[in-house]
């Protein structure tokens, strides 16, 4: 949509080794299943006016540099989240994870395949910095249990991961002091080759936009994610309100156990489905 970008991304040669901060691919296999059970936000985010995302040949993802005038005129069809700006993919969903203190940790796109997940990292100039989190991620996963093949794509190489709780495919691509990677989750056979999920994956890699500025910062260090105002206006009441149903819930416990009545909040509000040590997950539906 961009046309070709001045930075390319590619599966070069490695320039270095860094500390390993790619570890966490965990949370796509063992929260999988729970982003089906996750908690309502009230409102709606209009999507009507985002544009499809096709397969794309090796496009993007590029540098808002170098597309930002073009970007303006389309800017109502993308999600901007501050360091990465993407396509949805038709009735997909945002799944908004959170910090224990309301603060946006990630943002999954969430489609009848599986569930998609882009995220940007501070890159040095020089590239090969994937080919380094690549090789990370595949020691850990096979060191885990999991099944791990090195495959290629678009961009280069990709790790296709089976695991028992969901299949994953990891792709990056390296910009201009950037690092971008999507992961894909779904069930068994999801992340093969050719499937829908994958397909969806790609397409929306390749329009993405990265916003890197120009702060210094440590190589792989995660680039902030920044929610649109009204998602982050819907989500700070949603925090709220389960910080006001777990202190109902530790009020009602301690009078409990102190033998006195039990505590009756003046409006009734359901009690958080997970404990205060869990993130917060809250889901937006976008039909």
């Amino acid at each position: 949509m961009f046309g070709r970008k001045k930075n390319k991304g590619g599966d070069n040669a490695d320039e270095g080794r860094y500390d390993d901060e790619y570890t966490e691919y965990d949370e796509y296999e063992d929260e999988y299943d729970e982003y089906e059970e996750a908690d309502d936000v009230a409102g709606e985010f209009d999507t009507a006016n985002f544009a499809p995302v096709t397969v794309p040949t090796k496009s993007g993802p590029y540098d808002y540099e170098n597309v930002a005038d073009r970007l303006e005129a389309i800017s109502e069809q993308r999600l901007d989240l501050g360091s990465v700006i993407v396509p949805v993919p038709p009735g997909g969903q945002l799944q908004v994870e959170m910090t224990p203190d309301g603060t946006p940790q990630a943002v999954h796109l969430a489609t009848q395949h599986g569930r998609i997940t882009v995220a940007a990292y501070a890159a040095p100039k020089t590239s090969g910095q994937w080919r380094s989190v690549a090789a990370d991620l595949a020691e850990t996963l096979r060191k885990d249990g999991a099944q791990v093949s090195v495959v290629q794509g678009p961009w280069g190489r990709e790790l296709h991961a089976v695991t028992q709780g969901a299949d994953l495919r990891f792709i990056g691509v390296d910009g201009h002091r950037w690092m971008v990677r999507l992961v894909a989750a779904g069930p068994t056979g999801a992340a093969d080759d050719n499937s829908p999920l994958v397909a969806a994956a790609r397409a929306v890699l390749g329009e993405t936009v990265v916003r890197r500025g120009d702060e210094p910062l440590p190589v792989r260090e995660p680039l902030p994610v920044v929610l649109p105002q009204e998602l982050a206006d819907q989500l700070a009441a949603a925090h709220q309100q389960q910080l006001a149903a777990q202190q109902q819930a530790v009020q009602a416990q301690m009078a409990a156990m102190q033998g006195g009545p039990a505590f009756q909040p003046d409006q009734p509000s359901a009690e958080p489905r997970r404990g205060a040590e869990g993130s917060a997950m809250q889901q937006l539906g976008l039909n």
